[in-house]
This record gives C-alpha cells, sequence and structure tokens, in this order.
C-alpha cells in the first residue's frame, strides 16, 4: 500500500504498528479527562490516512428505492446537527494481557485502546427515511457500510453492518458524525465523515464512509465475517478458523470491563488507584470496587464522571495502610447486577477481554 500522502499523527501516543499507523495513549493519561482529548485518541486503521474534502467527498446511498448520492456538505446542511457523549472502544482492548495467557493473533494492544468524546452529526434515521426506508416493511435486514477512498489490508476495501432496526430506533443514537469535542473531525478519526455506533465495539463506526446499502444480508466484508468474532477456545490457528467463521456470530457490544490505570503514592501508607469502567452496549456501570487481598475483600471506588447511558466511567479510590508493593485489582458492576468476573475468555484474535482490572504498585 502507498503511504505517500499519509497525515501527520499524534505525537503522545504509543505506537504499536507504523504501517497502517495503530496507536494508543497511555491509560493514566487517558483517566485525567472525562472527555478524551483529540491527541490522546487511539488511532486504529487498516490502511493510509489521507485527508479529504467535505465539499468533494459524496456518500452513495442505495436503498430497495434505488441510489442517491450527498456530498458530505450536504448532508450537514441538510440535515438536522446532533450530538451524542459516547465511548469508542477497539474490540482488541487488553489484547496484549490476553496474550500473555496464550499467543493470540492481531496488533498487542495494552488498555487504552478506548476513548470518550461528545460526537456530533446527523442522524442515520433521519438520513435513511428521507430516501424512503420504512424499516416495518424490511424486518431483518441490514445498513452495510463501506469506505472505498483508501486501499485496504485484507480485502479490497474497509466495511462493516448494523441491523437496521438499530440504525433506525431513534433510542439508539446512531449518527454520521462530522464532529468530535466541538471541533471537525481530523483525518485519523474519520474526516468528513464517519458512523457513530453508540455501545457497539469500534469496528463498526466505518471512518471516511462513502457507501451506505440497505440490504437483507450483513456486510460480506472481510471484517464483519472473518474478524471481530470469538472463535471458540480450542481454535487456535487460521486453518482451524477458516470453516468456523461463518458459524460464529459478529461482535456488537463488548462485554462490562473496569481497568486501573495509574496507582499514585500519596504518602508512606496511602495511594490513590485511578481507572475506567464501561458497561455492556447502553448498561451503564453502577459501581466500580478495588481489591489489595487478590479478591478476598473489596473496598468501593468513587465514581468521579458519567454521562448519559453511552459514556465511559472514570473512577478512583483513595487507599490508606497499604503495604510498599502488592497488585490492586478493579471489578464493575452494571445497574443490572452483572459483575466484571475474574478472567476473561481467551480466543484467537484476542477480542472483548475483560477480567479483572489490575495494575502492580
Amino acid at each position: 500500500m502507498d503511504y505517500t500522502h499519509e497525515v501527520p499523527h499524534s505525537q503522545h501516543l504509543v505506537v504499536r504498528a507504523a504501517q497502517p499507523f495503530n496507536a494508543e495513549p497511555i491509560a493514566a493519561a487517558l483517566v485525567e479527562f472525562p472527555i478524551t482529548p483529540e491527541e490522546l485518541i487511539y488511532c486504529r486503521n487498516h490502511g493510509p490516512v489521507l485527508e479529504f474534502d467535505d465539499e468533494t467527498f459524496s456518500v452513495r446511498v442505495n436503498t430497495p428505492q434505488g441510489t442517491r448520492t450527498f456530498t458530505a456538505k450536504e448532508l450537514q446542511e441538510t440535515f438536522p446537527r446532533v450530538e451524542v457523549v459516547a465511548a469508542l472502544q477497539c474490540a482488541g482492548n487488553r489484547r496484549k494481557e490476553m496474550d500473555q495467557v496464550k499467543k493470540v493473533q492481531g496488533v498487542l494492544w495494552d488498555d487504552g485502546v478506548i476513548c470518550n468524546a461528545r460526537w456530533a452529526g446527523i442522524r442515520l434515521r433521519d438520513l435513511l427515511q428521507d430516501v424512503g426506508i420504512d424499516v416495518q416493511a424490511l424486518t431483518g435486514w441490514h445498513v452495510q457500510f463501506a469506505s472505498h477512498v483508501t486501499p485496504c489490508e485484507d480485502d479490497k476495501h474497509y466495511g462493516g453492518s448494523i441491523p437496521l432496526s438499530r440504525a433506525m430506533n431513534p433510542n439508539d443514537d446512531v449518527l454520521l458524525a462530522y464532529e468530535m469535542n466541538g471541533q471537525p473531525l481530523s483525518p485519523d478519526h474519520g474526516y468528513p465523515l464517519r458512523v457513530v455506533v453508540p455501545g457497539i465495539l469500534g469496528a463498526r463506526w466505518v471512518k471516511w464512509v462513502d457507501t451506505i446499502s440497505v440490504a437483507p444480508d450483513e456486510s460480506p466484508n472481510f471484517y464483519q465475517q472473518r474478524d471481530y468474532k470469538v472463535l471458540p477456545e480450542e481454535v487456535d490457528t487460521k486453518e482451524k478458523a477458516g470453516p468456523i467463521w461463518s458459524k460464529v456470530p459478529a461482535l456488537t457490544s463488548l462485554p462490562l470491563n473496569s481497568v486501573v490505570a495509574s496507582v499514585i503514592r500519596r504518602d508512606i501508607d496511602s495511594m490513590l488507584v485511578k481507572g475506567y469502567a464501561i458497561g455492556c452496549g447502553n448498561v451503564q456501570v453502577a459501581k466500580v470496587e478495588v481489591s489489595i487481598d487478590d479478591g478476598a475483600s473489596w473496598r468501593d471506588a468513587r465514581i468521579t464522571y458519567q454521562e448519559g447511558k453511552w459514556s465511559w466511567t472514570l473512577w478512583e479510590a483513595l487507599l490508606e495502610h497499604v503495604p510498599d508493593s502488592g497488585v490492586v485489582y478493579s471489578r464493575a458492576t452494571d445497574v443490572q447486577g452483572r459483575v466484571q468476573e475474574r478472567s476473561g475468555k481467551w480466543n484467537m484474535r484476542g477480542v472483548a477481554y475483560n477480567p479483572w482490572g489490575r495494575r502492580k504498585w
């Protein structure tokens, strides 16, 4: 692939792969900001990152009624602008930890492949209604997203899909976004237009989206059909995975999770622990607890930030009378009473890993 016209990237990220550019911040920096600054938002790519012009960049919308084309600028000018605060998380968050259990395939992400941002754009629902979509007449259909404007590693282009019912539900807040944190999207994060699907893994938040198709099936793209799936534990090679991919559902919401991001000594026998947690889909986190005795006892952390049903949760705990060294664990409980488990499930692609958070001091 040609990286001659690659845009510059943030200098505040740890680079996990240079081409394509894949990089993340350290978690200790992340949790200092309820709304993640642009320079600390992770970059996940499967090809070159290029810059486009919103006046000429166009989106083709394919439906049973036919095809219509809009420029990104026309979409901004035609449909109401809406905002939503939502966390964006890569399915491979914490993959490095899973790799220490047993080797996995993929970029060895640490625990910084997550952010929380204020997205603004148009409702996908508004656009689909404008082109004549009636969700009641298309039960079980899907909305396929694709970006053909930049080369891709494993397919001719990048693509993904979500159920049409989700796209058309006003409570699910699915957007075609053109702003992040009050500013136009940068090329790294999808300028001039990206999909925002709160509560769903980042693989479906297609950047530089130029084609939207309402279809009876999921996207046939590699990244929908042969990646981002939790394969059975016994499937540990690409050869074993071959006949299994089609039998395993595509990932949608990632599981309840929490991470210990930093441990700061306050004095000789106390320390401040900070971290983040995130619920599954639209089920928010109710509490976070920490333990320094391997889970024998737990202390409540203080939630310092949460905004709406799609945001992450920031938390901290001041622990006193602690030994000179040890391991602090975190676990989250959601509003439905589900509790984060001690162990996560290993899978070949290293996705959806959510054991207790842990950090040594």
